[in-house]
């Protein structure tokens, strides 16, 4: 089938509005993405591509910025071998967790591996947020453990718990596109201990985890991070991402005016991972 790209450029251009820009060209059809320095490169099957409906994005989401858009038709070609060569490799991230696409092989063994249909770029691993994430869970004890898992994107973060033996997995993510997404690669890793919501931290489960994962941009982080320490048991532990290295003192306010103890933090080209306890 014959897609075409739309390559979009954005004034100021910041992890909060790309999140926010390719929610809404989800929300519009497009299937995958794929980011750049400068853009974002967007992909559509070209019967379902309209100018009309990119130019009627709804104008409030964009208060914060102006895009710009370019398309063009791509001829027809194998997507998948141009996603292996060009955008989603194998990722082995601490010797332990390996991330691949259903396509690949002659990727490495791994003590856990994860399959992502990379239809949506976003939470292959490739990001630092996400390998910090990772990274993070790889050491934790989560046999019999429930986790929340908030902003799932592509449910990798609780794939990757479901591996290690949690035995009760939340995901929520407001964005439909995170949720067909989510329980697509569940199925993929043979995941059934997975429950998925859409939403915000408005549809936190009035229940309590043992362990809590947000990957997602600091003025979000601020603003619930009530709704994680209510939802966190006692001795619980919180980790947060998807915000640079100089947003971790707000971060860490914010936490400690709510009672959250400040464990330590990991960072990776100026982004960083914060753990807490509670």
């Amino acid at each position: 089938m014959e897609y075409t790209k739309t390559t979009c450029i954005l004034n100021p251009d910041s992890e909060i509005n790309r999140e926010i820009l390719v929610a809404e060209l989800g929300n519009i059809g497009y299937e995958s993405f794929s980011e750049t320095d400068e853009s974002i490169e967007a992909y559509i099957a070209t019967p379902g591509f309209s100018r009309e409906n990119l130019l009627h994005i709804p104008s409030a989401d964009f208060i914060s910025f102006d895009v710009s858009f370019t398309s063009e038709a791509i001829p027809d070609q194998n997507w998948n071998e141009v996603w292996e060569k060009n955008y989603f490799q194998p990722m082995l991230i601490d010797n332990q967790c390996l991330i691949r696409a259903p396509f690949h092989s002659g990727y490495p063994m791994a003590e856990f591996e994860i399959v992502i249909e990379p239809g949506m770029a976003f939470g292959t691993g490739n990001h630092e947020t996400t390998s910090l994430m990772i990274s993070e869970i790889l050491q934790q004890s989560l046999t019999g453990k429930s986790v929340l898992d908030i902003g799932c994107g592509t449910g990798i973060l609780g794939i990757l718990a479901s591996k290690k033996g949690a035995e009760r997995i939340t995901g929520v993510d407001p964005d439909n596109w995170a949720i067909k997404s989510t329980i697509e690669n569940a199925t993929y890793n043979h995941v059934i201990n997975m429950e998925i919501i859409q939403g915000g931290a408005e549809v936190i489960p009035d229940k309590k985890f043992d362990f809590i994962y947000a990957n997602i941009q600091r003025n979000i982080l601020l603003s619930d991070m009530p709704q994680y320490y209510k939802a966190l048991k006692k001795g619980g532990e919180l980790i947060m991402s998807g915000f640079y290295s100089g947003d971790l003192e707000s971060v860490r306010e914010r936490a400690s005016e709510l009672g959250l103890i400040f464990s330590r933090f990991t960072e990776k080209e100026n982004w960083v991972a914060a753990i807490f306890t509670c």
